[in-house]
């Protein structure tokens, strides 16, 4: 009988199933330690794009650009994001997002090495706003006295965001705050 491939352990992989398939066990019965191997290194070895590309697969209601590590990177993402909002007629959302991508990536430059990306996404009157980067570590919310110069981005996101968090990512983290439009938006998914 021959067999397709071999499983990690050098099993033949055909036998296996087979004797799976002939066992009579159900569709719906739990996955085989094979199945979840393979569903876990085929996510792992997935390509992944890196920071210094866009995000693949754009739609009309996303837009992505990488940004290099320069000082200069936070006000080309305030214009991206003026730009893209007009473009997307949800300016209402402007100041406000403006505001808060330049502290994103004023925070991803100052604690983060690596490059970086700015990910925009609206769905339904909402606009979801990202900022990757390489570093596996969230933000850290500080106690800023009244004559400090800087730590209140934190609380900054707190007041103006609808929600905000850190997620993981396969290259670092993604720190991230969502805003609903409060006036009209266009039709879309």
């Amino acid at each position: 009988m021959a067999t397709d491939a071999i499983d990690i352990v050098g099993r033949p992989v055909g036998r296996t199933l087979a004797r799976h398939r002939e066992s009579g066990l159900s569709r719906r019965a739990a996955p085989s330690w094979f199945a979840r191997q393979w569903a876990m290194w085929s996510r792992t070895l997935a390509p992944l794009r890196p920071l210094d590309a866009p995000r693949g697969l754009p739609t009309a209601w996303d837009a992505s650009w990488p940004l290099p590590r320069e000082p200069l990177s936070a006000g080309r993402a305030r214009r991206l994001v003026t730009a893209q909002l007009g473009d997307w007629a949800v300016s209402d959302l402007a100041d406000t997002a403006e505001l808060l991508v330049s502290e994103l990536v004023t925070n991803a430059l100052r604690h983060t090495r690596g490059p970086l990306r700015l990910n925009l996404r609206l769905r339904q009157g909402r606009l979801l706003c990202e900022v990757e980067d390489t570093a596996s570590t969230g933000p850290v919310r500080g106690a800023a006295g009244p004559d400090a110069e800087s730590g209140r981005g934190t609380e900054l996101i707190d007041l103006l965001a609808d929600a905000w968090g850190s997620s993981r990512t396969a290259t670092g983290k993604s720190v991230w705050f969502e805003l609903r439009s409060g006036g009209r938006f266009p039709d879309m998914p």
